[in-house]
């Protein structure tokens, strides 16, 4: 298959370096990643995930976490249930 069409982004430089670790664990190079991403979008005739707006309970989650507040660790995947049993 000839490469010959290029396709150029602007991305946050913290968000790129994060993703091209990810792709190196994967076994993945950049250029294969938006191939794949492409391809996925060609056969689904659409994006492979869900866009969606979250609701403003699930923004709120997100904005208390990213900060580092209400979060919890477990010793078990079973005393993880428990917790969740008790909310």
């Amino acid at each position: 298959m000839s490469r010959t069409a290029t396709v150029r982004a602007r991305v946050d430089p913290g968000l790129k370096a994060d993703v091209e670790k990810l792709f190196h664990r994967l076994g993945l190079s950049t250029t294969e990643a938006i191939n794949l991403f492409y391809s996925q979008i060609r056969i689904r005739r659409g994006l492979p995930f869900s866009v969606e707006v979250p609701n403003e309970t699930t923004r709120r989650t997100f904005e208390t976490t990213d900060r580092g507040e209400e979060l919890h660790a477990h010793e078990s995947l079973d005393e993880m249930f428990e917790a969740l049993d008790k909310c």
